[in-house]
């Protein structure tokens, strides 16, 4: 079944973004 890998896809993605967001505006969070 493909569904633990497409999960797993999705949180590294949702993770990396948000440290990308993290990095670019600190003052946001």
């Amino acid at each position: 079944m493909t569904l633990p890998i497409v999960l797993a896809g999705a949180t590294a993605g949702f993770l990396l973004l948000y440290l990308v967001a993290v990095l670019l505006r600190p003052e946001r969070f």
